[in-house]
């Protein structure tokens, strides 16, 4: 995947997993980028984040937003602290929220945009324990519906990625039964691998996928049949 001359994304939660893995292949992809520390629990941080490389680059084409957490898991919901699920919700779900904002308001007026939320199968299906991480990200879902539903008109293409469990530093930080239990489903009977995210991610967040906004991109090894 080629991009064209210029072409800047930015990428939240780019340490490590699905997020490094998306950046380096926008990377070579000739896509420019900036590196930030980031809280995306602080609204104030976003708009200054997004900002910065709106200033660098004089541009933003792409978001695209791999920040998140899962909690605690291998739970079942009476187990759940309530503050454990407002840590998972407002990072994984305000986050995205804050994120958008400034980019919305910048792509909507250069009337071109892509914008990217890995959420999960658990937001669609639900992932027995994993309440509090299934929840955030179904309202992630959600919440890129809205907002592919309000930009459709303008440019701006807002989609979400919803991968089964993929090989990531937080999936090994995972309990085996929790992995186990999510492996199991998958008819592939595997784990999806880091570069077959960032693969989906760098075509979404192209000037090719001009077509479909306010979906959640199937990543599930066909564990998703609908």
């Amino acid at each position: 995947m080629d991009y064209p001359d210029g072409y800047t994304a930015a990428v939240v939660g780019a340490a490590s997993g699905i997020g490094l893995a998306a950046a380096a292949r926008l990377a070579r992809s000739g896509a420019g980028a900036i590196a930030r520390r980031l809280d995306v629990t602080d609204a104030a941080a976003c708009e200054a984040a997004i900002g910065a490389v709106i200033e660098a680059f004089g541009r933003l084409d792409a978001l695209v937003n791999c920040a998140g957490v899962v909690g605690r898991t291998n739970i079942i919901s009476e187990e759940v602290e309530p503050e454990d699920f407002e840590t998972v919700v407002r990072i994984n779900l305000s986050g995205a929220l804050f994120l958008s904002r400034p980019a919305l308001r910048h792509m909507r007026e250069r009337g071109y945009g892509r914008i990217l939320h890995v959420a999960s199968i658990a937001g669609k299906e639900g992932n027995a324990g994993m309440a509090a991480y299934s929840a955030s990200k179904a309202g992630l879902i959600g919440l890129v519906k809205a907002m592919g539903k309000e930009y459709a008109e303008s440019g701006v293409t807002v989609n979400a990625l919803a991968p089964a469990v993929i090989r990531t530093p937080m999936v090994a930080a995972m309990p085996e039964a929790q992995v186990r239990y999510m492996t199991d489903r998958i008819p592939m009977k595997r784990c999806g691998e880091l570069d077959e995210a960032a693969a989906m991610i760098g075509w979404i967040v192209s000037p090719e996928c001009s077509f479909t906004t306010g979906f959640a991109f199937d990543l599930t090894g066909g564990r998703a049949g609908y």
